[in-house]
């Protein structure tokens, strides 16, 4: 496996858990388990920054004149990075409106 698929393959998987963790919270937060939730987006946080980082380490390769291939397997990459960061601010958004209501 070449190096960019695996860095791909390391955001994916990590923002994956991350988005996996925010639909806990939401299903914690929705059943009136706040602790639970606080804990399932505090995970994903910690998930969703590991993915960040690999992202991170790429732009900062190509801001140092590293030209970075575009692929397709990039391009999902990103896009499940902004989805998982979409899904985290929605989610936080929820669960205080649970909260509100009960």
């Amino acid at each position: 496996m070449e190096e960019m698929e695996l860095i791909c393959f390391k955001i994916i998987s990590a923002v994956g858990e991350a988005k996996s963790d925010y639909i806990s919270a939401l299903e914690a937060a929705k059943k009136g388990e706040y602790e639970k939730a606080e804990e399932a987006i505090k995970h994903g946080e910690e998930c969703y920054l590991n993915g960040h980082k690999q992202h991170a380490e790429l732009i900062t390769k190509e801001a140092g004149g590293e030209k970075t291939e575009v692929c397709l397997l990039l391009m999902h990459a990103e896009d499940q990075l902004m989805a998982a960061e979409t899904i985290k601010l929605l989610a936080v958004e929820l669960i205080e409106l649970y909260k509100k209501m009960n």
